[in-house]
């Protein structure tokens, strides 16, 4: 008899395999795992669940389809919320969302609503399931810039309504922070990401490469000379913080935006592509999220030693617990309560090592943890030859500084209401990381689902 009160394991490449290469970790539930798995669903009336999905997604709907076999209607629920599910199956931090507040977590462990959100989407793209274009449309053009999560849910929603959507993208690929930030054992960029962009240009949706709007092209042109009749901003946070510690710009030290976007974007992690990346041998990466995880898995798959050096305890890590366990079971040393407080050089300015200095935590900051406090006479000295900062990013000011009438704040955020994506500029909405700063693909998908009902709704009283 099956343990209703436990999850269906997920299978997995074993650590030390998996650390030796670039393959997706995670295998997937098979169609009999993943009906199981359904099964354990209660189909509460209140689904819970679906309020801890920023995009509300039928979660009860679509996990009784797969128990009854049904996956191409699974999908058809799915596709009703969400043009990324193969995406969020993987990366949404699903554990802090719709399955934090699963009702059968009270008792035992909660549905695994991400795994079985991939299986379908998995299922749909082996099978050919592809979403349907309207049949027509109504004539109005909206502009979506950047083709992150944000951009590819506003333009896809805004597609199912009718509109003529194109997407400006500045990279040569689309994809935003899904072919650039996350690395391939995360989220395969050929099987996952592409087919789900593929899926997005089914509905309609065009798209642009190699577009830099605020140098090839401003928002005033868009609207005044290309004729479109409103803009989405979705164009992210790329522009990396520092420490602003002596040393820190000494070559081997690097963003982790550049580290992963030289991986992943540009395959440096093929022998097949020439794209240079400093592998080290020796690596520190700084800083306790998701893109620290990442750039030290990628360090360590590259041939590295690799630690994790971070201000506060493993309590306060802001990365997903999976990430942080699978970085543990690949061998990545975490340093915490550590803090650098210079980058070494050797007489050719190289990075030799990194002082750093041990912390204890004091009273609440105004984020609610605890806040770091150095412990004096605790510093010592890191033997290294890479440092990679991962202290998170903000938006590039490239867009708002060329754009007038568009309201920033003190973060160079583009303000915008949270409901609709409404700027203060007329027929301007943005939303995703470009307003709230780095934050998660299903947050960035929120926004740019309240963007498209705004830009709907501001078409509509126009008419």
């Amino acid at each position: 008899m099956m343990d209703m009160t436990k999850k269906v394991p997920v299978r997995e490449q074993d650590p030390k395999v998996r650390a030796a290469n670039f393959d997706e970790v995670c295998l997937g539930y098979s169609q009999e795992e993943a009906m199981q798995e359904a099964s354990r669903c209660l189909k509460c009336r209140n689904a819970r669940c679906m309020g801890g999905c920023p995009v509300s997604i039928n979660i009860p709907g679509f996990i009784k389809e797969i128990e009854n076999g049904d996956f191409e209607a699974a999908a058809g629920v799915i596709a009703q919320a969400s043009a990324l599910p193969a995406v969020c199956g993987r990366v949404c931090p699903q554990e802090t969302q719709c399955e934090g507040v699963c009702v059968r977590g009270i008792k035992g462990e909660a549905v695994s609503i991400g795994k079985l959100e991939r299986f379908v989407a998995d299922w749909s793209r082996e099978h050919g399931i592809v979403p349907k274009a309207p049949e027509k449309t109504n004539g109005r053009k909206v502009a979506v810039i950047g083709s992150g999560p944000s951009g590819l849910t506003c333009a896809g929603d805004l597609a199912k309504l009718g509109y003529e959507v194109t997407i400006f993208e500045a990279l040569h690929q689309p994809g935003g922070v899904l072919i650039y930030g996350i690395p391939e054992f995360r989220l395969p960029k050929d099987t996952v990401v592409k087919t789900e962009i593929e899926n997005v240009k089914k509905l309609g949706v065009k798209i642009e490469t190699d577009v830099i709007v605020g140098k090839s092209v401003t928002i005033d042109q868009l609207l005044e000379e290309e004729g479109f009749d409103a803009v989405f901003i979705g164009s992210g946070a790329g522009l990396p913080m520092f420490m602003g510690i002596p040393g820190e710009n000494a070559n081997g030290v690097f963003s982790a935006n550049e580290y992963l976007t030289r991986s992943n974007l540009m395959k440096a992690y093929r022998d097949d592509y020439d794209t240079p990346i400093a592998a080290g041998k020796k690596v520190a990466v700084v800083g306790g999220g998701n893109v620290a995880m990442d750039a030290a898995r990628t360090a360590l798959r590259l041939g590295a030693d690799v630690h994790i050096v971070y201000r506060r305890s493993e309590a306060e890590l802001p990365a997903r617990a999976e990430e942080v366990h699978h970085a543990k079971e690949e061998g990545i040393i975490f340093d915490l309560l550590t803090n650098p407080v210079e980058i070494l050089t050797n007489e050719k300015g190289w990075v030799r090592g990194m002082r750093c200095i041990r912390m204890e935590l004091g009273e609440p900051d105004a984020s609610g943890r605890r806040r770091p406090v150095p412990i004096e006479g605790s510093e010592f000295e890191m033997e290294l030859d890479t440092v990679i900062m991962s202290l998170g990013t903000s938006p590039n000011p490239l867009i708002s500084g060329t754009t007038p009438g568009l309201e920033t704040n003190r973060k160079k955020c583009i303000v915008a209401e949270g409901d609709t994506g409404k700027t203060t500029k007329d027929g301007v909405f943005a939303g995703g990381d470009a307003v709230t700063g780095a934050a998660t693909v299903i947050l960035a998908m929120e926004a740019g689902r309240a963007g498209a009902r705004g830009i709907h709704q501001y078409l509509s009283e126009k008419e």
